[in-house]
C-alpha cells in the first residue's frame, strides 16, 4: 500500500498487449520477470516488504481482443533506484500467452508537486487574508487620524450644522459649503469652519456672521460663486476665498487649502463682480463697523490667517492678525487726492491704463516712466506689493483702494496708488498720492 508520509516518486506507465489480460496478469509478470533482473536490493516482492514501494495500481481495459492500460507505482528510493527500477519495467514483453509492451511515460516528483500546491495557497493567504488583517502602517495612521477628526466634528445650533471644534469660541470663523469640507479642513487642524449646507444659507448661520470675522471659502465652480452671492445678499461676511478653478473645498490638499485662504480678498473689492446693490454695500459696511465696536467712523477690517507651523498637520492653529504698524500719517479723511498734483498730467499717464483695465479685476505695476513691470489679479496686489524690490513708483488696479493696500504701498515708497473706487480709509500717508479712477 502506498505511504504517503514517505512516498518520493511514482512512476507512470502504459502498457499494451494483443490479447485480453486481467490486472493480477499485469502484477504476476511484474513481479516475476523482474525478479532477480537489478539485483536483491532492488527486488520488488522485499522493496514492498519494507515500504520502500507502495501498491502497484493497474489500470487496464479490453477491447476488441486487444488490452491497453495504466501501470502507477509509488516508490520511497532515491531518484537513481528509481530510474533503475522503471527501466527494469520496460523490459517485461510478455503477460501470460500475449505479447505486451511496457513504457514508461515519467517519473513524478511527488514533493514538487506539493510544493506547488504550497505556494498556491501561500498567494491565497497572502492576498485574502493578510490584506484585510493586517493593513500597512501608513493605512492604521491615517484611519485612527480619520476617526479623531470625525469625532471632532460638531453640530451647531437645533438644525445640527456641522462645524469644526473651535467655531463658538473663535473670533473668526471659515464659511463652506457641506460637511464634507468642514472634514477636510479638520484633516489639516483648521477648526473653525461651519457649513451652509448649499445655496439655502441658514439663518443660524447668518445670524452668527454677525459676531464674527467671516471668511467665506467655496469651491471654484458655478455653484460656489451662487453660494457667495447669497452670502453677500443675507450674511455679513468679511473676505472671500475660493477653491481653484473646478476643484472643491473637500478635494484640496494643504497647501492648496493655505495657498487659497491666504489669496482672500476683502468683501468690498468684489462688490461689482457679484453685482451687490448699493443699499447692501452700504448695509454689509455698517455690520463691519459694529463688529469692529466702531461707532461713526470706519475702521479697518481684520483677517483670518492660517499658519503653517514646522510639527504636524493637525497642529495649525488659526489666531487673527493685528493691523501692522503704519508710518506716522495724517488722519484726515480723503476726499480726491490727498496731495495736489498736476491733474493734467495724471489724467494723461493713468487714463489708458484703467481703461484696459476696467472689468478686469487686474493690477498693474508702473515704474516711475510709467512703464508696466508687472501685472498681476487683484486679489494678489497685496502679496506682490509685499515682494517689490523698491522699483514700483505707481500702482493702477481695478477694485477699491483699502486700508491694508495703502499701508503695504507706503512702506514700500509708492507715489500714486490708482483704484477703481476709495474704499473706507482711516489714516492716509501724506507721502502717497491716491485717487479713484472716476476722478481721472
Amino acid at each position: 500500500m502506498q505511504n504517503s508520509d514517505t512516498t518520493k516518486y511514482i512512476i507512470h506507465a502504459k502498457i499494451k498487449a494483443d490479447g485480453v489480460i486481467e490486472r493480477p496478469d499485469v502484477i504476476g509478470a511484474i513481479f516475476g520477470q523482474t525478479e532477480g533482473l537489478i539485483g536483491a536490493d532492488l527486488d520488488l516482492r522485499e522493496l514492498q516488504k519494507s515500504g520502500r514501494i507502495g501498491r502497484l495500481e493497474v489500470n487496464i481495459k479490453s477491447n476488441m481482443g486487444k488490452s491497453a492500460g495504466t501501470i502507477d507505482i509509488p516508490s520511497s528510493l532515491d531518484k537513481v533506484e528509481t530510474a533503475v527500477l522503471a527501466a527494469s519495467l520496460e523490459t517485461i514483453d510478455r503477460i501470460g500467452p500475449c505479447i505486451a509492451n511496457i513504457g514508461i511515460v515519467k517519473i513524478e516528483d511527488v514533493r514538487s508537486s506539493k510544493r506547488k500546491k504550497v505556494i498556491e495557497r501561500a498567494k491565497q493567504i497572502m492576498s485574502e487574508m493578510f490584506d484585510e488583517l493586517l493593513p500597512e502602517s501608513q493605512e492604521i495612521t491615517d484611519e485612527v487620524r480619520q476617526s479623531l477628526r470625525i469625532e471632532e466634528i460638531m453640530a451647531y445650533g437645533k438644525d445640527g450644522i456641522p462645524m469644526g471644534p473651535n467655531v463658538v469660541d473663535s473670533d473668526a470663523i471659515i464659511v463652506v459649503e457641506g460637511r464634507a469640507d468642514v472634514l477636510n479642513l479638520l484633516r489639516y487642524g483648521i477648526k473653525n469652519a461651519i457649513a451652509v449646507g448649499g445655496t439655502n444659507v441658514p439663518q443660524p448661520v447668518a445670524d452668527l456672521c454677525k459676531k464674527k470675522t467671516v471668511t467665506a471659502f467655496t469651491d471654484g465652480d458655478r455653484g460656489g460663486e451662487l453660494i457667495i452671492k447669497e452670502l453677500l445678499q443675507v450674511a455679513d461676511i468679511d473676505f472671500i476665498a475660493r477653491a481653484p478653478d473646478g476643484k472643491g473645498v473637500e478635494e484640496l490638499v494643504q497647501k492648496e487649502i493655505l495657498k487659497s485662504l491666504r489669496q482672500k480678498i476683502p468683501v468690498e473689492q468684489a462688490f461689482d463682480y457679484y453685482q451687490v446693490s448699493k443699499k447692501r454695500r452700504f448695509a454689509i459696511m455698517d455690520a463691519a463697523r459694529k463688529k469692529m465696536g466702531g461707532k461713526g467712523g470706519p475702521v479697518v477690517s481684520r483677517e483670518t490667517e492660517i499658519e503653517q507651523p514646522d510639527e504636524e498637520p493637525e497642529q495649525l492653529i488659526e489666531k487673527i492678525a493685528e493691523p501692522e504698524k503704519q508710518k506716522p500719517v495724517r488722519e484726515t479723511p480723503v476726499r480726491g487726492t490727498v496731495e495736489e498734483a498736476p491733474k493734467e498730467v495724471k489724467r494723461n499717464v493713468f487714463h489708458e491704463h484703467i481703461s484696459e483695465l476696467s472689468g478686469s479685476l487686474s493690477a498693474r505695476m508702473l515704474d516711475e516712466s510709467n512703464n508696466i513691470i508687472h501685472e498681476v489679479p487683484v486679489r494678489d496686489l497685496a502679496s506682490a506689493l509685499k515682494d517689490i524690490n523698491g522699483d514700483i513708483a505707481s500702482v493702477v488696479f481695478d477694485g477699491v483702494i483699502t486700508q491694508r493696500i495703502v499701508d503695504i504701498a507706503s512702506e514700500k515708497g509708492i507715489v500714486n496708488l490708482v483704484g477703481a473706487k476709495i474704499g473706507n480709509l482711516v489714516k492716509t500717508p501724506t507721502s502717497i498720492h491716491i485717487e479713484a479712477s472716476t476722478a481721472l
